[in-house]
């Protein structure tokens, strides 16, 4: 049973019917005691790094969250979801992120247009001493998914692919049982689905 944690994102119903069509069962929360008995975890995210976190905050989940995390709860961030397991953002400098791994999400410098928006390529990455990912099993060596973001996680050791629009970002985080992805799987048609479906089987 898959645990949608639900803050107020724009993408939820979208996730939800992505899931209702690979044939998941899932659940829809916004409180912390449905995270502790949740065996998966997916915060969808669309909008603002600030919104994001208060939110949270605001839920009283935070802290809820990162223990679940922590003790080996495989989850899934999509779009701001990703960005939010940093420390900070350029978005909300103010703001602190969940900080599951170190750095700041960034924003695209003005030589790219903002927001990257639409379908791009991803290119598949060595990490974590060459690994496969499980998030892209299956997937073509170059898939083109949807994007629609402003601000990108910086490649780090946990990327398993990258994707080029005016710097190489992170498009796909993997790390034990914390996944992550830039791209909207929910946007990106047979593709997203078997990313779903993949986590869904972790």
């Amino acid at each position: 049973m898959i645990t949608i944690f639900d803050y107020g994102a724009g993408n939820l119903r979208s996730v939800q019917n992505t899931l209702d069509e690979i044939g998941a069962e899932y659940r829809v929360v916004n409180d912390a005691p449905s995270l502790e008995t949740a065996t998966k975890i997916i915060l969808p995210g669309v909008g603002h790094y600030g919104q994001l976190l208060r939110s949270l905050d605001a839920l009283g989940v935070r802290e809820t969250l990162v223990s679940r995390i922590k003790a080996d709860v495989p989850f899934l961030g999509i779009c701001l979801g990703l960005q939010a397991l940093f420390d900070s953002s350029e978005e909300a400098p103010e703001e602190r992120g969940l900080s599951i791994f170190p750095g700041a999400v960034k924003r695209f410098d003005n030589s790219a247009r903002v927001p990257h928006m639409g379908w791009n390529q991803l290119e598949l990455v060595h990490f974590e001493k060459a690994k496969p990912s499980r998030l892209l099993a299956g997937l073509p060596p170059s898939p083109h998914v949807y994007f629609a973001n402003s601000y990108y996680v910086p490649v780090v050791p946990q990327t398993a692919a990258v994707c080029n629009y005016s710097v190489p970002f992170t498009a796909v985080l993997e790390s034990g049982n914390v996944f992550g992805v830039q791209c909207h799987p929910e946007k990106s048609g047979p593709l997203g689905l078997a990313i779903m479906r993949n986590f869904a089987s972790c």
